[in-house]
């Protein structure tokens, strides 16, 4: 049986009213329906094709502007509309920030229906460019044409890509001339691998056949001035493979950490491969008050090295230490918030469930001289119980950073049960932060919220909140 097609409507001059979730726009159909339209902003005044139609809701694309937002800029990057990583480049910086502070403000009281107090003016991001300290990059021998290209892509002679995955098209990679995100030489990197790759005819990966050399690559950068470059391949072919490391050690000697991975299985996630050292150091190091931070290829750090700073001296700011604390870092990653408040606190006890971030943060104790973290592995919901509190001390302040999802419910009653004084809670998700925020509300009262912009360009945004016991 055929699929039947969504109905495809044009409405003529709609007004742009909101920015919505996930870097989309808002907007209200004649019928009363929201749409939710890309590349658009608020204030634009549009005609709208739709090519989705649910209950509640279209999905729709402007095809004609008949006014123009003030609010509007002239986006920087000759991938913009095509690439999804910077929806919002079309949209002034204040604004972006004014819709990110509005954002939580509506987490914290549609999701989480509790007190809270003003919040505290979001925190901008100095850097609004070149502000990324990690990219990922794939290959493809396929890569996304445009209209005109489809047209006349019998004439094409070379279809091979290093960029980005275009959004919701797993096996589709856009091509990436310039991206403004990591600040150079990460473009030059990139550019002249592709050159060098087609140059010398090594095989870009094929996503659906599973096969060719070139899969993904991973640049990462540090405030130090220190580069690491990861190259995946997918088949294991030595002579291709240090033609192409080779070439980059002899034209990039600024990489300080050249590495590779040989990776056959289905996905190309890297957490459970061998990381093999090609040229240089296994890590490089970031640097943040004196604080020496390794990172290899594996390690999770704040992709924005200078906001991270700020994100985390606004965090201990709300801890409110005095040096006699008991700190409980949980989701502590590679230990780096814990290390970074250390110096203010009696001891800070961090817990994780990725093994190879507490070897990461041990280590980085060590190097840095502090003898008041200790570090631990495990689930969180399991590890963070009363033998462990028994063991460790009852903890005066609790620092939590989460990942998207937020805290496990057991978490969080365990939290209830120890009863700290204070729990600084540091989120990148407001809605789960919400959600977890309201099962608090029975021990504990929001007392100073501030958003904090790690990613500008995009709907995504930090949010710290401090909760004191009531």
């Amino acid at each position: 049986m055929a699929k039947k097609k969504t109905e495809r409507i044009v409405f003529d001059h709609i007004e742009i009213l909101d920015a919505g979730a996930k870097g989309v726009c808002v907007a209200k159909a004649p019928d009363g329906k929201i749409i939710f339209i890309p590349n658009v902003v608020p204030g634009d005044v549009v005609d709208v094709q739709t090519f989705k139609k649910r209950k509640a809701y279209y999905e729709g694309k402007a095809i004609r502007f008949h006014t123009y937002s003030p609010q509007r800029v002239e986006p920087v990057c000759v991938h913009f509309g095509v690439c999804g990583g910077c929806k919002w480049q079309n949209m002034n910086y204040p604004q972006q920030l004014l819709y990110k502070q509005n954002e939580v403000k509506n987490h914290l009281q549609r999701i989480g229906k509790i007190e809270i107090p003003e919040l505290e003016p979001i925190l901008g991001s100095e850097k609004q460019l070149f502000y990324r300290n990690k990219m990922e990059f794939g290959f493809s021998n396929s890569r996304w044409l445009t209209e005109n290209e489809i047209d006349q892509q019998d004439t094409i002679e070379n279809k091979n890509a290093l960029g980005f995955h275009i959004p919701k098209m797993w096996d589709k990679i856009l091509d990436i001339t310039h991206c403004h995100l990591q600040a150079d030489p990460s473009n030059a990197i990139r550019n002249s691998i592709r050159e060098f790759a087609n140059a010398h005819n090594l095989s870009f990966f094929n996503p659906r056949n599973h096969e060719g050399l070139l899969r993904t690559l991973m640049i990462r950068t540090a405030s130090t001035g220190e580069i690491m470059v990861l190259l995946q391949f997918f088949e294991d072919d030595k002579a291709a493979r240090e033609l192409i490391l080779n070439h980059l050690a002899e034209n990039f000697s600024m990489i300080t950490s050249l590495q590779y991975v040989i990776n056959s299985k289905p996905n190309d996630t890297i957490y459970d491969q061998e990381i093999i050292c090609f040229k240089g150091r296994e890590y490089i190091l970031e640097e943040m008050e004196g604080l020496q931070f390794s990172i290899n290829a594996k390690s999770f750090y704040q992709t924005n090295s200078d906001q991270a700073y700020e994100l985390y001296k606004l965090t201990r700011e709300f801890a409110g230490l005095t040096g006699k604390e008991i700190v409980y870092d949980l989701y502590t990653g590679t230990g780096t918030i814990a290390q970074f408040v250390s110096k203010h606190a009696l001891k800070v006890i961090g817990v994780e469930s990725v093994p190879e971030a507490i070897l990461d943060a041990k280590a980085n104790a060590k190097r840095n001289n502090i003898e008041n973290c200790h570090f631990f592995v495990g689930d969180m919901k399991i590890v963070f119980n009363d033998a462990f509190i028994a063991q460790h001390g009852q903890p005066d302040v609790v620092i939590t950073d989460p990942p998207r999802d937020g805290m496990h419910k057991e978490v969080v009653a365990q939290l209830l049960k120890i009863s700290p004084q204070r729990i600084v809670y540091v989120s990148c998700n407001s809605a789960t932060q919400a959600r977890d925020l309201a099962l608090l509300d029975e021990g504990y009262k929001v007392t100073r919220v501030r958003p904090v912009d790690m990613f500008p360009q995009t709907h995504h945004v930090e949010n710290i909140v401090l909760l004191e016991k009531r």
